[in-house]
């Protein structure tokens, strides 16, 4: 399958613009730091942001292998230390001895073997996992253990990045495998849109490293959910640097640009059609006007009937001014019973309202009996005892007496 061309918005100008910055920054600030006594060599990042989570089956233990120009570590030139974990279970088949002896006659760069049982029991303290984590370059596990590994290895190979490699070690191409691994860039797909993987060395020249960021982004354009259009953005960074921009996606939003005047048209519509929909209601809830008994027709048949029986016009005048009077003393008979209604409300509330006012004052007049009659019993009762022992004494001394 051929590889997708990159967008409009990539370049390899811009990654090898932010190469070099990246490199310039290192530079001054190592002469502006005192020196340090062993050299250390610093990796260089590239930051991947996708514009999705990836979904629950992409696996976040085996990391993507992307092929580089130039590798991170190099067998051949020079020493890493890696380690190799087998499974020595029953069913497996595989021994230490046995996988030595595999070892030394490919010739793989391996320097330890830690078989899955000893992991389990020597590695368990969380200090034995931190220098084990520390002690090698980079770690290979067998296929039919690595479901196992998170649990013993513990959270400090996930932070440093050392999560052992996988391969299959019921196939013979030992060697193969391991020196793929070590040639390729690491992707783990993490279980948000942010992932973070190594690119390069600072020891690598410029145009190394900007190779190496150019297969890396190719090999995860292929790898990511959607290609190109899953990919969000793409920074490099150094450990204390800034993140550089590489790329950096268009923003998915569909311009609406044709089609507005229809769009006003359509608004001006539904506008109109609210207003006629408004003029209908009004004209259903609007008030007609009521019209009373009118009297001009019963005044012209008055008018008739008097000129024939009185024959003159002049008490018909009289009717229709005794009419309009009738009418006046209805409308005022009706106001008086109105407002003779509004009074009996209002009296009835003021009735209520005294009504409770006296009683309460009846209650406090109970309270106050009450409380006097009490005083007035213990002044009796004070004043019969009193009387009683002013006897009492007289009557002693009559005795003494």
């Amino acid at each position: 399958m051929a590889a997708l061309p990159p967008p409009s918005g990539f370049s390899p100008e811009l990654v090898d613009k932010a190469v070099k910055a990246l490199l310039k920054w290192r530079s001054s600030k190592l002469n502006t730091q005192k020196p340090q006594l062993l050299e250390h060599d610093e990796f260089v990042y590239l930051i991947l942001t996708l514009k999705k989570i990836p979904p629950k089956g992409v696996s976040r233990i085996n990391a993507h292998k992307i092929p580089l120009p130039y590798p991170l570590t190099n067998p051949l030139t020079e020493a890493p230390e890696l380690c190799l974990i087998i499974d020595d279970r029953p069913k497996s088949g595989l021994n230490k001895d046995a996988a030595k002896k595999k070892i030394q006659n490919d010739n793989i760069p391996i320097s330890k073997i830690i078989k899955i049982s000893k992991l389990k029991t020597d590695y368990r303290p969380f200090e034995a996992k931190r220098k084990l984590c520390d002690s090698y370059d980079m770690f290979f596990a067998d296929k039919r253990v690595v479901p196992l590994l998170p649990k013993m290895l513990g959270k400090q190979f996930f932070k440093k990045k050392k999560i052992p490699m996988t391969v299959d070690l019921k196939h013979s191409n030992w060697k193969e495998q391991i020196d793929k691994a070590c040639g390729s860039a690491l992707l783990f797909l993490r279980t948000g849109t942010c992932s973070v993987m190594k690119v390069g060395r600072v020891s690598m020249s410029r145009e190394e490293i900007s190779k190496n960021v150019m297969a890396a982004i190719n090999g995860i354009a292929e790898i990511v959910p959607r290609k190109w259009g899953g990919i969000r953005s793409f920074h490099l960074k150094l450990l204390d640097s800034l993140a550089l921009p590489v790329y950096q996606a268009v923003p998915d939003f569909k311009l609406k640009i044709d089609g507005g005047a229809k769009e006003q048209e359509k608004v001006e519509e539904e506008e109109e059609n609210k207003v006629k929909e408004g003029e209908v209601g009004k004209k259903k809830g609007r008030i007609h006007e009521v019209r009373y008994m009118d009297n001009n027709d019963d005044n012209e048949d008055g008018q008739v009937a008097d000129e024939g029986e009185l024959g003159s016009g002049f008490e018909g005048d009289i009717d229709n001014h005794a009419a309009a009077d009738v009418e006046n003393g209805s409308d005022e008979l009706l106001n008086k019973k109105r407002k003779m209604g509004d009074n009996k409300g209002k009296g009835e509330k003021n009735v209520a309202k005294l009504k409770k006012e006296d009683g309460f004052k009846q209650k406090k007049a109970n309270n106050e009996d009450v409380t006097v009659q009490k005083k007035l019993k213990k002044n009796d009762l004070a004043l019969e005892s009193g009387e009683m022992q002013v006897k009492h004494n007289k009557k002693k001394k009559r005795l003494a007496a």
